[in-house]
Parts: C-alpha cells; structure tokens; sequence
C-alpha cells in the first residue's frame, strides 16, 4: 500500500449510532448515512474545508435506520432514488434534495436490515422476519423464503440475474427467478454483511471474525480472510474492483489488500457498525458514537495537526473491553520501556501496565509509532463493578435481570443499557435464548417497567453491544386477427371404444400481432357423448368402497349438469364424487370442468374453502395423467365467471405450483390444459394491477419453458408471456430479471411456425 489511510475529517450530526453508509448518485461525491436517531442525512463534499456538510436529514421513520442504498436513475426518478430500510418494518423512499419520502413500501414483519439495488428498477430487502422480498414499481414481486433466521446482508449480481442473502443461520444464499439456486456453507456464525466482487464472486464477512471469498457458480469458499478479533459487520469493496475494506465490532476498520490485513484503523467508540469505500479512494465509517469518520490516503486531504492529536486523544481516553482480548493478569505485562521498541506490523497491538492500569496501544508504521488506542476497563471472569455498571460475560451493563421464564426452568440473565432501545434488547434476549416472537412485547415492557423510567441515550461509551445478537451466537386489444391458439387432438388414456374424455377447446382470440395480447380466456368445454360417462361413473361406483358410494338413482341426476343446467340434487352427488381416489374420480372431475361453465354452479363450488386444494390434490404428481389432466381443465375453466377467477387469483401460489409440476405430464392434451391455466392467469392479470402474481406467472412460464413440452403448449405460455409483458414496463423487467429472453431464444428456430413466430416477437417485445 503507498500511502496509509490518515483521517480526513470527522462527520457529527446524528445523535445516535450510525448504522449505514452509502455513496450517493446526486449530490455527486456525496455520502448518505442511517442512524439509530430514526433519521437519514445527506453530506455533501465541500472541498474548501476538506470535509462534509450535511445538506439534508431524511425524515418519516419511527424506529432506527438500519439500511441504506441509492437507485440509478430512471425515466421516473432522472436523479434515482434514496431508499432506507428501519426497524419500524418499512422502507422509505426519497427523491435526492426531499426529505419527505414520496413512496413507502409494507410487507416485511421485522427490522428490514439490509437493502440493495438492481438493474431495471428492482429492489432486494432482507429482514429479521427470515425473508428477502424483492420489489419493483413499490411492489412486491418475490418473497425469498427458505432461511430459518433473520436476513442480515443481501446482494444482487446483476449480470447474472442472481440475487444474494446473508443469515443469522450461517448460510448464504443465491436465488434466481424466485428460486434458491445454491447455498453456501462455511461461516460459523452469522452472516452479517455480503459485497459483489464481479459476475462471479462475492465477499461475506460474519460473527465468527472472519471474511470469506465466494465462488458464485460452484458454491466453493476461495478464501478465508482472518484479523478481526469480533464480529464483522460491514465490508464495501474499494474503487480496483479487488480490495477491500471491513468494520466490525474489535474497534476497527480494517484495509485488505490482496487478501491481506494492511491496515487496521482503530476507533474510539466499541462498535463499527458500518464501512463505505468513496469513488476519489477515500473510506468512511459509522459508529456506535454517532460519528462518521472519513480517511484517506492522499497527503493534501489528510486532517490538520489538530484535529488528528484530538483523533489521537479521544483514541487514548476510549475505554476498552477487554473481553476480545482474553483474561488479564495486570502483574504479567510489561511496563511502558516496551514500547521503545518497535512494532513488527501496521495495527500491531499491545497491552502495558502503568502502575496498575492497563493501556492498550497500536503500531502505526506510517508514523514509526506507538499510539494509544484505549484504556482497558474490567476483567473477564471476575464481578466486580466499575462507573456503577455490572459486569455481565466480560461486559458492563447498567442492567442485568433475572428472568423467569418458565416453571421448573432456570432464570435467564438478561443485559441491558440505558442507551440501548428496549425493543432490540428484547428481541436480542429472545434471539439468544431461542424463544418465541410472541414474547416481544412483554420482554420489551418488562425492561421499560424495570429500568423505572430512565430515557435513552444517558449511557456510557461501553452501552454500544450490538442490539441484534447476544452471547457468543444469534439464535433467532386490437382485434385483427382470428388465429387460433388450439391444437385438437384426442386423448389415448383409456383404450379404444370406450369412454375418452375429450381433447378439444375453445380458443382466445390473437390480437395485435397474431399472436397477442389475448383478451378472452381460453376454455374447454367440449364433451363426450355424456351416456359414456355416467356409464363410467355407474361402473366405479360399484367398485370404490361403500363409504364412498352413492345411490345409483343419484347418478342420473348429473345428467342435468352436464347439459349447464342447475340442478341441487346433482351438485350434491358431484361433490361426494369429486372426493373419490385419484384412480377412479377422473369422470367425476369430467362433469365438474363442464358444470362450472354454469355461474351458479361454478359459485357454489367456489364456496368451498377446500375446493382449490382439492382440485391441486387431483393434479398432483402421481395421480393417473386423466385424473391431472382434468383438474387443471377445472382451473382453466373456472376463470370463466367472476367468483372462480377471484378463487383463483387468491389461491394462485398453490395452483401455479401445480402448474410447474405439471410440466412432467407426457400427454399432450395434459401439458396442454396445464399451459392454458397459466395463459388464463396471464390474460385475466394484464388488466389488473398485481404485478406480484403477474411475477409469479413469469416464473412459472419459465419453469415450464425449461421442460420439453410440445409445441402447442410452449406456444401457449409464450402467449401468456406476450400477453403479459407488451405494454407492461414492470413485466418487461420482471422477465428479463429471471432471464426470459434466453429461455425464448431456443423457441426462435422451431420447425413449428406459429412458435418460432411468436418466439422472435417476444424478443422484440422484451427489448423495446
């Protein structure tokens, strides 16, 4: 390294702990920090006096800041957007120079801890209630569920399509299209920070100390990086695109330099919440004493004399834990002639008794100097009390409780400051303990019952322990066309000259292009001579166990329904019938698809709270390719009337996953009543503003496109794409996010016409 980082400057506005730091897109050069104080403040480069002046405080949350990241700039938003995320469980965002928010997002449970940015407008959160959710147009489009404990870090690989979480369950994961792709294994403790290196690796740092290097495509570790001496909660990569930079909860803020510790950068405060590299080279930190410091490297921007002997000062005087530092026994160390001699590396530390007192010093090799960095107060294992405070596992508390939890069990201890908020030390309690969320609010009451009053803020240097982890570990239409979407074909399921139920439909009409968007749902009402079925029914109705018969005068009734004419007699036998066993309700389930095309009928039906997952119990894998087939005839022909597309679009996780496992049907009249669900899904959605089921859509045609499904089926799904996407901005970035076009692309040299048609339209679609 040329030169060492010097402070440059020294940042004060915020009352509280600084928790994140980002650079900003507008002001250029600027720096945008979160605080504890519930408030976010924009500082603006001001050369003259080598240092920031905040130019704005972000205000409208509730409850602490713990997240920040800028968006680039749209057609929306010419100069991008601010967006922070708060423990108040919403994500604010601002237009550079406004301190309102002019949007909020709601849909996370806990402290929304992490926030990134991507390409076409998204937005990736992560929060303590274990999900990532992923937002675009402020909606959400994607909820990232399969961590058991809270999302710390997130991250986006653009390039890739690929978006990164970071857990308190020691695991990292990457997702693509909504779906977990790999996950990553090493850390021994939380993930609490994660930052892209390129297209295929990333950094992690954790609360086990250590930063590791991530293989993005293989899932290896390639590197481990050691130094920190506690948790690591921050990293930001520097201007090479290589190196880079790390805070954690050891004082420091350390430079790394092809995967080496060049220098360690002490503060004086307990906590460095959070590190941001600068564009100019410069690096910057936020810290548990409310302050900013920014550092650098170049000789003409370095502090005057004063201000770095005040740096030096208030580094001498900071009291140290000395928990990281082991057991001390004051008699062994050596006195002040020890620091005649030199240290052996930059950041190099050393303990010294001076008449009793432990001093902690650090080697500066910029200077050739030894620089006191702190005086340590307490000793681990022992009880003793010092400015009033009780020791607590190697820590002062101002509180330390004991708490019952339940009969027959042991108390808890449960630590706090008055500095702290009683809530994350409430949470931080039921974390470590592995208790439920349900006791929050009592836990939370209990401290402030307790602590008899006393108001934040009135604690010493030595309150600032992390608020989100305890102990050693965190447990927590244009109508000019009439092309025809079908392809007829009948059904080889049960043998010749004996009951088949039929493979025809009726087709949407192609607007615009030929192709789409459609505007009317595609549905199949064809029927078999209906003597052909009630005899099927008649024969297994002998054969399926009593419990489940029904009268065989009550089977003449459905004759009724197959015509479209109500009938209460024959809806009740239908219901009866629609429970039988997979392998014998498939004309039951025929008469079912053709009654729904009645709206009273359909209603009824509707009004069954487990009608749906019935119908997905039918079209479950393993069930008999009839049984499948019909139930998702069922579906498609349920978005007919008002109440079956509403029951629909309500219950659309549990069909559209029935949908993606259908694509191992190997009929063809199967995958194609499979794909025409998802078209229906996609016609009846472009009307409507849910961009999150519009997403889910998008991911199951690519689910399906992924399986070899034949030639009017994969036409279908690309019509429920086109559909989708052609004058909607939102889907174009949803399908471009889960890599739509390159899926497409395979489709553009189809021998069947009409698909590699509609395939290089799509494309164009996607890219206009």
């Amino acid at each position: 390294m040329a030169n060492p980082y010097k402070l440059r400057c020294n940042l004060t506005g915020h009352d509280k702990d600084v928790r994140a730091l980002t650079t900003s897109i507008f002001p250029e050069n600027g720096l945008i920090s979160g605080s504890r104080d519930n408030t976010s403040c924009i500082w603006v480069e001001s050369k003259e006096a080598n240092s920031f002046r905040r130019e704005l405080v972000l205000k409208g949350h509730s409850n602490f800041v713990s997240s920040i990241c800028v968006t680039p700039p749209d057609d929306n938003y010419p100069k991008g957007l601010i967006v922070t995320g708060s423990n108040d469980k919403t994500i604010l965002a601002y237009i550079p120079g406004n301190p309102e928010p002019v949007f909020k997002l709601i849909g996370h449970e806990g402290n929304v801890c992490a926030l990134a940015s991507g390409m076409f407008g998204f937005l990736l959160s992560g929060s303590w209630d274990t999900t990532a959710r992923v937002w675009l147009n402020q909606k959400c489009v994607m909820i990232l569920e399969g961590h058991t404990s809270a999302v710390w870090a997130v991250g986006i690989i653009s390039g890739q399509g690929v978006m990164l979480t970071g857990s308190a369950d020691k695991t990292i994961k990457a997702w693509k299209a909504g779906k977990c792709i790999q996950t990553f294994k090493g850390h021994e403790d939380c993930v609490r920070a994660l930052a892209v290196v390129n297209e295929s690796e990333f950094l992690s740092s954790s609360n086990d100390a250590t930063v590791r290097r991530w293989a993005l495509n293989t899932g290896d570790c390639l590197a481990i990086y050691y130094g920190h001496t506690n948790y690591v909660y921050s990293l930001s990569i520097l201007p090479n695109g290589q190196d880079f930079i790390t805070g954690g909860e050891d004082r420091t803020m350390r430079v790394w330099t092809d995967g080496r510790c060049v220098q360690t950068i002490y503060h004086p405060c307990e906590s460095v919440w959070t590190v941001c590299a600068l564009a100019n080279g410069d690096i910057a930190s936020g810290s548990s004493d409310g302050i900013i410091r920014v550092f650098t490297q170049v000789p003409e921007r370095v502090a005057s004399a004063e201000v770095l002997e005040a740096h030096e000062a208030s580094l001498a005087s900071a009291p140290v834990s000395n928990q990281p530092l082991g057991d001390i026994k004051v008699e062994d160390l050596p006195g002040p002639e020890s620091l005649r001699k030199p240290g052996k590396k930059d950041g190099q530390t050393t303990m010294v008794n001076t008449g009793g007192s432990v001093e902690v010093y650090q080697w500066d090799a910029s200077q050739s100097k030894w620089i006191k960095i702190g005086n340590v107060v307490g000793s681990s294992g022992s009880t003793q009390r010092t400015s009033g405070k009780t020791l607590f596992e190697g820590k002062e508390y101002d509180y330390v409780f004991t708490v019952d939890i339940k009969e027959g069990a042991p108390p808890l201890k449960l630590p706090y400051n008055i500095s702290e908020d009683p809530w994350m030390a409430a949470q931080k309690f039921l974390h470590q303990h592995e208790l439920s969320q349900a006791f929050l609010d009592q836990v939370a009451h209990f401290i402030m019952d307790n602590t008899k009053g006393v108001t934040l803020g009135t604690g010493s240097a030595l309150a600032h322990s992390d608020p989100f982890t305890g102990g050693d570990r965190y447990i927590p239409d244009k109508d000019d066309s009439n092309m025809d979407v079908s392809l007829h074909a009948s059904d080889p399921f049960t043998g010749s000259g004996r009951y088949v139920p039929d493979g025809n439909s009726s087709a949407g009409q192609i607007n615009t292009n030929g192709h789409y968007p459609v505007k009317t749902s595609v549905f199949f009402d064809a029927s078999s001579p209906a003597d052909q079925i009630l005899g099927k029914l008649k024969d297994f109705n002998q054969t399926v166990e009593p419990s489940l018969q029904v009268p065989q005068e009550s089977l003449s009734s459905l004759i009724h329904l197959l015509s479209g004419q109500t009938d209460a007699e024959g809806v009740t036998t239908l219901s009866k019938l629609i429970s039988w066993p997979s392998e014998l309700v498939f004309p039951a389930l025929d008469i079912l698809r053709l009654s729904v095309k009645n709206s009273s009928i359909c209603s009824t039906f509707c009004s069954n709270p487990n009608f749906v997952d019935l119908l997905c119990q039918h079209a479950s894998q393993g069930n008999s390719q009839a049984c499948r087939m019909l139930a998702m005839r069922t579906l498609a022909n349920l978005f007919r009337h008002p109440d079956g597309a509403a029951l629909n679009i309500q219950e659309i996780d549990a069909i559209l996953q029935s949908v993606i496992n259908g694509k191992d049907l190997t009929i063809k009249n199967g995958q194609t009543a499979v794909t025409t669900v998802l078209l229906n899904y996609c016609i009846k959605l472009s009307g409507l503003d849910d961009l999150e089921s519009k997403s889910k859509c998008l991911q199951a045609a690519g689910e399906l496109l992924s399986a070899q499904l034949e030639p009017e089926a994969s036409y279908r799904v690309l019509v429920g794409i086109g559909t989708l996407v052609h004058t909607d901005d939102g889907c174009k970035a949803l399908s471009h996010s889960i890599d739509l076009p390159l899926v497409l692309t395979k489709f553009t040299n189809s021998d069947t016409s009409k698909l590699a048609e509609c395939a290089k339209l799509l494309l164009q679609t996607l890219a206009s």
